[in-house]
């Protein structure tokens, strides 16, 4: 029976097991975004954070700061002048989306195969959503969703018929409704602080360390497998019983 016990003793000397290393550092598979994250040392203005280690290409990310994004063929300006802090506030969150190695735990496939993924309900900073939202409530806008949805003509989006133009508190009643609402619930307003170390900021200073890291490594980390010590505890009774 020793020769039991001391396997017995073996086993339970495993860790339990934890998942979500794929989640870490990668790119999402969707236009134009690398197959894997890396340095770039020539982004432009708002995503200039990311230039250590980016899943955007210098190109890309000075596309997304046209008038009309060529990455998106859209213009933020669909309702006349943005204000520029608002506009700032789009660039750094398009930046976000196209450049962040950070977003793994929140990918989401849009089709078996696999070869078309997204972000789903990524969790903002508090101070994020507050923010992009005080600065834009003087903006205006026709729509809540921008994901779809848009008449075309000339092959450009244009406000759909019998959408009007209205600031965008409007719209977007409270903070959240602009976090969740714009783009589908790519993102998701968390009740977190930035110094919580529980939320994703979508822009940092790029003299800094990236903060997002930390996140996605915790979102990436679930809980540890209790399922092989429930086999050992089941196990290690019978042995228990045999012993008698």
């Amino acid at each position: 029976m020793g020769c039991w016990w001391q396997l017995l003793l073996g086993l339970w000397a495993v860790p339990p097991t934890w998942a979500g290393r794929e989640l870490l550092n990668i790119c999402m598979n969707a236009k134009p975004h690398k197959p894997a994250p890396s340095p770039e040392a020539k982004l432009y203005e708002e995503c200039i954070p990311w230039k250590d280690s980016a899943c955007c290409t210098a190109n890309t990310s000075w596309e997304a700061h046209l008038d009309v994004s060529l990455l998106y063929n859209f213009s933020l300006v669909h309702c006349g002048l943005m204000m520029p802090d608002c506009q700032k506030h789009f660039l750094q969150a398009i930046c976000f989306y196209e450049c962040s190695p950070n977003l793994g735990p929140w990918i989401q496939r849009l089709d078996p195969r696999g070869q078309a993924e997204r972000i789903l309900d990524a969790p903002l900073c508090r101070e994020d959503c507050e923010q992009w939202w005080a600065d834009c409530r003087t903006s205006y806008t026709c729509k809540s969703n921008w994901h779809g949805g848009w008449t075309w003509r000339r092959g450009k989006p244009r406000c759909p018929a019998r959408a009007l133009c209205h600031p965008f508190l409007h719209y977007f009643p409270t903070p959240a409704d602009l976090c969740e609402k714009i783009w589908s619930n790519s993102f998701k307003a968390s009740p977190e602080h930035r110094t919580s170390g529980r939320c994703l900021q979508k822009w940092f200073k790029p003299a800094g360390v990236n903060p997002n890291e930390a996140v996605a490594r915790l979102f990436a980390s679930p809980a540890p497998s209790w399922g092989l010590s429930d086999t050992l505890l089941a196990f290690s009774l019978f042995l228990l019983l045999l012993s008698r």
